[in-house]
């Protein structure tokens, strides 16, 4: 099991899931008991933006987006080579800023462990799961590609951890095998499904689980032996050009874990806001999130001292120089506590990982300029809110 360091490791984590000082005295933690132990005793988390019970109406935008940084994306998305989905919300504000193909489904990969995650977080806020609870790896789970979980699997006793650190690492090591367990424990993909519906949380797809979706977009039909070595590799490189480059196109044209960049940047706004799960439960992912390990280079390599970075990756196969999914989703907050929700969905392109990698940053430091020149936030009497609330 993980906990906070210090107290002032738990401020700060509060402060990430929007959480101010001022609420930090005078009531019991709500939600799960086994959350209690990440918390200092008297901790009130109750949020400012209301219960996340409370019916979901459809997002609208609640403010014009900044003609700044509407420009920056679009230059920064325009004139790259590739299948790209840009779109930032900001949590505050109420304003969302989309590039041109921001509302197409694109390949989540392993995006989709965050729809996990909250599934599970949702089952604890209900009281069917507990994070201090013990689960079991065994080979039988183990899925293939990235799954550093398998090395501590031992003989036919398997591994055994509570599912809060199995959430950990399937979030902040982006473990495969970890996900897919998760994803049996909260009652699979359907389970995935009703969530997101329930929720309100449109745009989003969810695919069949890491295995039928892996061995789908390759062109081969799943076996359990691809999940032992490099099994997979070898099944999948015996394959014919012509039948791995249609696999790889289909899923590409109509992913079935598609997700459009907007649609994942307003329910990450709505995260933060606390409209989707318990106040204890927000906070808890979203400090979850600001220990990913991966990606370093994408987006959170443009985050500058003293802003923090909560996120959750995604990559897809390769097809030649060909990259069906390389994603990288989060929520971006300044020092002031002002937050943006961002997606950047690369869906299919031949540009060099390092080029990818600038775009993500490219959006960050755009994001950044647009935060440091921004102006108040506008009143009634602004002509720019006028014109935008009289086109509603």
């Amino acid at each position: 099991m993980f906990k906070f360091e210090d107290f002032s490791a738990i401020q700060r984590a509060l402060t990430v899931a929007g959480l101010g000082p001022a609420m930090l005295v005078g009531c019991t933690v709500h939600g799960d008991p086994s959350l209690a132990s990440y918390l200092p005793a008297g901790v009130s988390l109750a949020l400012p933006w209301g219960n996340a019970k409370a019916a979901t109406p459809a997002w609208k935008p609640t403010a014009p987006a900044p003609q700044g940084l509407v420009s920056a994306i679009d230059g920064i998305t325009r004139n790259f080579d590739g299948l790209v989905g840009v779109a930032v919300t900001s949590v505050q504000d109420g304003w969302i800023v989309t590039s041109s193909d921001a509302a197409r489904p694109m390949p989540q990969q392993s995006v989709s462990k965050l729809w996990v995650t909250m599934t599970l977080l949702d089952q604890v806020d209900q009281g069917k799961i507990r994070l201090d609870q013990p689960i079991t790896i065994t080979r039988s789970d183990f899925t293939l590609f990235h799954q550093p979980v398998a090395a501590l699997v031992k003989g036919d006793v398997g591994y055994t951890a509570t599912v809060g650190e199995i959430v950990r690492r399937a979030m902040q090591m982006s473990d495969n095998t970890c996900n897919d367990k998760l994803l049996r424990l909260v009652g699979g993909p359907d389970a995935i499904r009703a969530f997101l519906a329930r929720k309100g949380i449109g745009g989003v797809r969810f695919g069949p689980g890491e295995k039928l979706l892996q061995a789908g977009t390759a062109g081969l039909e799943w076996r359990p032996e691809y999940s032992m070595g490099n099994a997979f590799a070898v099944a999948r490189s015996r394959l014919s050009p012509t039948v791995r480059l249609t696999a790889f196109e289909s899923y590409v044209k109509d992913p079935p874990d598609g997700a459009a960049a907007g649609a994942i940047s307003v329910a990450l706004a709505r995260l933060k806001r606390g409209e989707l799960l318990s106040p204890t439960s927000t906070a808890w992912l979203i400090q979850t999130m600001e220990g990913a390990r991966t990606g370093r280079a994408r987006v959170h390599g443009a985050v500058p001292p003293g802003w923090i970075y909560g996120h959750k990756t995604g990559t897809g196969q390769d097809l030649g120089a060909r990259t069906a999914g390389f994603n990288d989703v989060g929520i971006l907050t300044a020092p002031d506590g002002t937050s943006y929700a961002l997606a950047v969905m690369i869906g299919d392109t031949r540009r060099p990982i390092r080029e990818r990698q600038m775009l993500m940053q490219q959006v960050a430091q755009a994001i950044v300029a647009n935060h440091r020149t921004a102006p108040p936030v506008q009143d009634a009497a602004d002509p720019a809110w006028k014109a935008f609330t009289a086109g509603k």
